[in-house]
């Protein structure tokens, strides 16, 4: 299955925040959108950077509470592995399994298209297995 597909399926809206905004602001958007990650955009359409609940555990495990009025920019991720629509599971999975991440977004000339997570590759996965399972199940029982 195909980037595109997914984002048909699960939708392409994308929780964003803006580089100045604090971590306090990003902890209540991850709340308020049931997410682990937000990409961190100007514009709200391209990608600045990415941060993610890890990212702020570690920063405040390091400095406190006092990174709660840190600004997204101080702590986002800017180098951040994306991927377009025509991108395949297998290699969505094993960039993100090599990079040790669990959210891609999907870029499109330089345009923010939607978000992928590993949940959602998982799921789709499991999809793929299942129908496979079913076919050699019904090979073995038709004989064909």
């Amino acid at each position: 299955m195909l980037a595109d597909q997914i984002l048909d399926s699960k939708g392409r809206g994308v929780a964003t925040i803006a580089p100045e905004a604090t971590v306090s602001d990003a902890l209540s958007m991850l709340a308020d959108h049931n997410v682990g990650a937000l990409v961190v955009s100007a514009d709200g359409a391209t990608v600045d950077g990415i941060i993610s609940e890890r990212d702020v555990v570690r920063r405040m495990a390091a400095d406190g509470s006092a990174a709660l009025s840190l600004a997204v920019g101080d702590l986002m991720k800017t180098e951040v592995a994306t991927c377009d629509g025509r991108a395949d599971t297998e290699r969505i999975m094993n960039v993100m399994t090599d990079g040790r991440f669990r959210h891609m977004p999907v870029v499109e000339d330089g345009r923010l298209q939607g978000i992928i997570s590993i949940g959602d590759v998982v799921k789709v996965r499991i999809g793929e297995l299942a129908a496979e399972k079913d076919q050699l199940v019904g090979y073995i029982r038709d004989g064909r």
